[in-house]
């Protein structure tokens, strides 16, 4: 297993889109640090744009590749070789892959212009959010053998989670302002991993403020440790349920 993993990376890695998305992510990482005098400035610049671009890659990327390796797939599948154990492998080796660009193109440039507990959480943030998107995808991947129909599924996911779930959002507080919704708005974001994610965030740069009532509502549950824990728990959950699914699926598919 460790050996197909390291296969695996290794072929991912040498990927020139995989290249590609490290420089894009480098040049923009580096070109916000230099361009803001203010280095929560700069933060909340990168967390947008790592915000949008890792789940987009991380997914779109999973899925594409997945289907590519079919072929592979299926001869691994000819071999004594457990198939819970072939979808570890290509999970593990897809995710490691995709943290080691993110971590190379942003990590590194976020630790060196902000090297403190908010630096090291954003590349933390970076890290998980990349699997996440990895297990969506190979949920999306099972879900059907169609190649456009699996990269649709994709597309729609991402554009669900970072952008219509927001403006979901928005919608349900302008309709229900006249209610206090704010505690229910803490249970809403638990159905969105990046809206976790950027909330963690925001509260840790002190921007809560910002934010309002709800803000004040946010911290009262995220900053505290009972919070974090919760959060990190839903976050470790949008990894485990939507992989757990697809392992189950290829179990049973008929290849």
């Amino acid at each position: 297993m460790i050996r197909l993993i390291k296969l695996i990376i290794l072929d991912i890695l040498k990927n020139r889109i995989m290249i590609i998305y490290m420089m894009v992510l480098a040049l923009l990482s580096w070109g916000v640090f230099s361009l803001e005098d203010n280095s929560t400035k700069g933060l909340l610049t990168l967390l947008n744009i790592v915000l949008m671009i890792v789940p987009l890659v991380s997914i779109i990327f999973s899925t594409i590749y997945q289907y590519n390796s079919s072929e592979f797939v299926e001869l691994l599948l000819s071999q004594p070789i457990e198939r819970n154990k072939i979808w570890l492998s290509l999970f593990i080796g897809l995710s490691i892959s995709l943290i080691l660009a993110f971590v190379i193109g942003a990590g590194i440039p976020l630790i060196i212009f902000e090297c403190s507990t908010i630096g090291f959480m954003m590349v933390g943030i970076g890290c998980l959010v990349s699997i996440i998107f990895v297990a969506i995808a190979f949920l999306s991947v099972i879900l059907t053998r169609d190649k456009a129909k699996g990269i649709g599924i994709s597309i729609m996911c991402w554009l669900f989670f970072a952008l219509l779930f927001d403006g979901i959002v928005l919608f349900l507080m302008f309709q229900f302002a006249e209610y206090p919704i704010e505690k229910a708005m803490v249970g809403i974001t638990a159905l969105n991993p990046i809206t976790l994610s950027r909330i963690l965030i925001l509260l840790h740069l002190d921007v809560s403020a910002m934010m309002g009532y709800t803000g004040a509502i946010f911290k009262d549950f995220f900053g505290t440790t009972l919070g974090l824990m919760i959060t990190f728990f839903l976050i470790i959950m949008w990894i485990f349920i939507p992989f757990y699914i697809s392992l189950v699926k290829f179990k049973k598919m008929d290849l």
